[in-house]
């Protein structure tokens, strides 16, 4: 696994032009039953690929925090909202709450997540392979192919399956 962990930077780079314009021509015409296509894509890879092997996003990219998950995570360490954000937290450039240090500060050394049942709604849907109107969210999967395995294979084979 780590070994295409490392390599996947280099490939995603490789293929970026190439899944650039295949996103532009989907973003013009998608085809009608794209939300199936890729919940079929999205459903195969994940019986193949094993996050607990790889989480590399936990490693190399922080999510963003919603107020909501704000709210929840420091709830379920007893502390107050405040205290949450100045211990965890920064606001970035956009103006969103983000985690101060990468790798997550909740990933533990045997991968699992220390917050998993309360973890924020960016993490819940990472890689965001089967989300509704997939063409809409065609630069963040540009993003997330150079991060996550599965992301880039179900990028792969999506090519494949649509022409």
């Amino acid at each position: 696994m780590q070994d295409i962990i490392n390599n996947l930077p280099k490939l995603a780079k490789d293929k970026h032009n190439e899944n650039k314009k295949f996103f532009t021509k989907l973003k013009k015409k998608a085809p009608k039953n794209l939300d199936y296509i890729m919940q079929d894509l999205h459903d195969e890879e994940f019986t193949r690929t094993d996050c607990l092997a790889c989480a590399n996003c936990c490693k190399t990219t922080g999510p963003l925090f919603t107020d909501k998950d704000v709210d929840r995570i420091a709830r379920y360490f007893k502390m107050k909202t405040q205290q949450f954000i100045s211990q965890f937290l920064r606001v970035d450039e956009d103006n969103d709450y983000v985690l101060q240090t990468v790798p997550c500060t909740f990933l533990g050394a045997d991968n699992y997540c220390s917050i998993y049942d309360v973890r924020p709604k960016a993490c819940r849907e990472f890689p965001h392979t089967d989300r509704k109107k997939f063409q809409q969210i065609s630069n963040l999967t540009l993003k997330n192919v150079a991060v996550c395995p599965a992301a880039f294979n179900i990028v792969e084979e999506m090519k494949k399956r649509i022409k």
